[in-house]
């Protein structure tokens, strides 16, 4: 009787996760120390207390929840109490007297998400004498196993492209790239939690939560899902796309510097969109997302970037005699001086032989893609090779890499004239940051073959371009060649760009030269005109000429977009040549020098201070100057205000204290926004060390 009563009272007393241990081994401490988070396919142990030792015959049981909508019946996963087939949980146990450890294996392919587990205490007879089911922990995807689909062996790569916080996006021109600081922030608090709740909102999540958790062990759904969430179109995704101004209800895409207050604000606000997003704002969220969750994740930009709607793999521009573009709002096809999207590395175990490695996904919405604005995966080594046939999304993004651009004068009468153009303008320069450091890795070769060349014939052959079409590079060359050429001017500067034309012929020419300069955004939205010129030039025989279009300050600002970003178009038009030639340059404005100190040695949660200076390069003063300062492990998103204006030529500093969170090298982001001037980045490498605690030894 009393042997009865004693195993009545509750045995199990305590459940240890040993998050601490656990988390380190799994590389995942950076996300939480207190809470236990592993990744699957990698075992990892729990610590049973007992008040006494178990009775006997006695044996234990384990059950796994999986959280999904409570209104529908649970996911429930018995783990094996022996190693089975490689697909099944399992688990084996070892200790004496009132302490028991539980070594749990999860399969390579387990579902990733958030997960309750239940020890069960099992009576001879197969009852349950006591139940413990109050502890939790997550289970993310694992690069590191090489039974999961993404698994990476280099560890240099996964260092970066799931491990580093800190990232850098190239923008501008394919001649003139320019970079940005990112903060992607993938283990801020929180930001795993609110990676989960993406998923848990998502079309495929709302409407069957028991077949959308299910189908979660596959990064290639989950990954796609992703993408469709990242951008609002549709659903109850996180960004709110727009590429015009203003921007005056949200926040301007150009003033982000991180991805943590864009996924914090959306949560904040219970899943509403965030305003506003464009396509490197909606890249940089979702690779935190991915490589949160184990996704090894980078961010590409490709330079003069097309977007083919219906796949002839050529963009037709319609210009009228004035040489300006028809409303690009209303064309379905357009050019982006640069367009950013991710590649995430997986097995395509969905796919034939060949596909494997980096995939392409882009949130950016532009194009259904089976009902949905998302993108891929789609394999980066299908397009290289011109196979359409493969899931997701071939075709659209073999076009943004490959595409012809044709222009069209389109006269009065409704006469259509082609002008000659360049074949290999399309998909040039692909850039992502480099494993090795701060600077830019050209993967133009992973897309597509050296312009030109025996390979790039075929793979059009097989997309089903038409290469039996005299290509526009291979036609024989008329008597004049025109170019544009500049320097690299500042914004807030007067500058020149010089229009040559090249008589290559045996006599003289005679020829209208027209030359205009528009003021574009990056996805070609037009602004305005800044200057226009229209001249008669004679070109000696073998000599070139040489125009001058020299651009005002005063001419440009008025009809400027926030990309800082000038269009020049050159036509010339001359007697004997079959047709017209046109010559187009795009000429980003470079933005002035942002400088972020912050001296003496950083500690983790000690005070620190960054000093900020910044001189106004502009002939007129700056309204409504802000400063947005963030980093992950440094501080969250903090915005410094400047009071009253500043004044041309007028130097502003402020400063600013925090204590660092975590330990590391570190990147303090920095962004300055005004009426006038927006847009202008800095960045300072802090290294937090830990805190010293020095031994004292007593002598006795």
């Amino acid at each position: 009787f009393k042997l009865t009563n004693r195993w009545k009272r509750s045995l199990i007393i305590d459940v240890d996760l040993r998050s601490h241990e656990n988390n380190l081994a799994h590389r995942t401490r950076e996300i939480d120390r207190e809470r236990l988070i592993v990744r699957r396919g990698q075992p990892f142990s729990i610590t049973l207390q007992f008040s006494d030792s178990l009775p006997p015959k006695h044996h234990l049981e384990l059950v796994l929840h999986l959280d999904i909508n409570a209104k529908l019946k649970e996911v429930a996963i018995k783990v094996q109490k022996e190693r089975g087939a490689g697909d099944k949980w399992w688990f084996t146990q070892q200790g004496a007297q009132d302490e028991v450890l539980l070594t749990l294996h999860s399969p390579a392919d387990a579902i990733i998400g958030h997960y309750r587990l239940a020890v069960l205490m099992m009576s001879p007879d197969g009852h349950i004498v006591e139940k413990a089911d109050k502890a939790r922990f997550h289970l993310l995807y694992n690069p590191w196993c090489k039974d999961d689909v993404v698994y990476l062996p280099d560890e240099s790569l996964l260092q970066e492209y799931v491990m580093n916080e800190d990232g850098i996006i190239y923008m501008g021109s394919w001649d003139y790239i320019r970079s940005i600081p990112w903060n992607y922030g993938q283990f801020e608090d929180y930001v795993m939690d609110i990676c989960f709740e993406v998923l848990d909102n998502s079309k495929d999540a709302l409407k069957n939560s028991q077949m959308d958790i299910e189908r979660r062990s596959d990064p290639v759904y989950v990954s796609r899902m992703i993408t469709a969430m990242v951008n609002s179109n549709g659903d109850r995704g996180v960004l709110w796309g727009k590429w015009e101004e203003p921007y005056s209800d949200g926040v301007a895409p150009y003033r982000w510097t991180g991805s943590v207050p864009i996924l914090q604000q959306w949560s904040k606000a219970g899943v509403r969109a965030v305003k506003y997003g464009q396509c490197w704002v909606f890249a940089a969220v979702a690779c935190t997302v991915l490589r949160c969750l184990g996704v090894p994740t980078r961010l590409i930009t490709n330079f003069n970037s097309a977007h083919d709607v219906d796949g002839n793999l050529s963009l037709d521009v319609l210009l009228n005699e004035r040489l300006e573009s028809y409303d690009s709002r209303a064309r379905k096809d357009s050019s982006w001086n640069f367009h950013c999207w991710v590649e995430s590395w997986m097995t395509r175990d969905d796919l034939p032989k060949g596909n494997d490695g980096w995939q392409v996904l882009d949130p950016t919405p532009q194009e259904l893609s089976d009902g949905e604005f998302c993108c891929g995966p789609c394999p980066v080594t299908a397009i290289k090779e011109g196979i359409l046939g493969v899931k997701y999304d071939a075709p659209f993004v073999f076009a943004e890499v490959n595409a012809d651009i044709i222009n069209w004068i389109v006269h009065q009468d409704g006469r259509r004239e082609k002008l000659r153009v360049d074949q290999a303008s399309v998909g040039r320069n692909i850039s992502t940051k480099s494993v090795y450091g701060d600077t830019r890795e050209d993967v133009t070769l992973h897309y597509k073959y050296p312009e030109g060349s025996r390979e790039e014939r075929e793979v059009y052959e097989k997309a089903g371009r038409r290469v039996t079409e005299p290509a526009y590079g291979n036609e024989a060359p008329g008597q004049l060649q025109l170019s544009i050429k500049q320097a690299k001017p500042v914004f807030g500067t007067d500058f020149d760009v010089i229009v040559e034309v090249e008589n290559t012929g045996v006599t003289d020419a005679h020829a209208q030269l027209t030359m205009l300069a528009i003021a574009v955004t990056y996805n070609s939205l037009h602004r305005g005109e800044c200057q226009r010129q229209t001249i008669s030039v004679t070109v000696p025989a073998h000599k070139v000429h040489r125009e001058v279009l020299r651009l005002h300050y005063d001419d440009y600002v008025r009809c400027v977009s926030e990309h800082h970003l000038i269009r020049v178009k050159a036509l010339l038009e001359a007697p004997g040549e079959n047709e017209p030639i046109m010559a187009v340059a795009n000429i980003p404005l470079s933005m002035p020098e942002l400088l972020v100190q912050v001296p003496g040695k950083a500690v983790v949660w000690e005070q620190l201070t960054a000093y900020i200076s910044f001189t106004n390069p502009l002939p007129v003063p700056l309204k409504g100057g802000v400063f947005t300062v963030e980093g992950s492990g440094l501080l969250s998103s903090t915005e410094i205000r400047v009071k009253g204006d500043v004044a041309p030529g007028q130097k502003v500093s402020v400063k600013l204290s925090f204590s660092p969170m975590r330990t590391g090298v570190r990147k303090l982001l920095v962004d300055f926004d005004s009426d006038r001037l927006k847009d202008v980045k800095g960045v300072a490498t802090v290294v937090v060390r830990k805190k010293y605690t020095p031994f004292i030894t007593r002598l006795y």
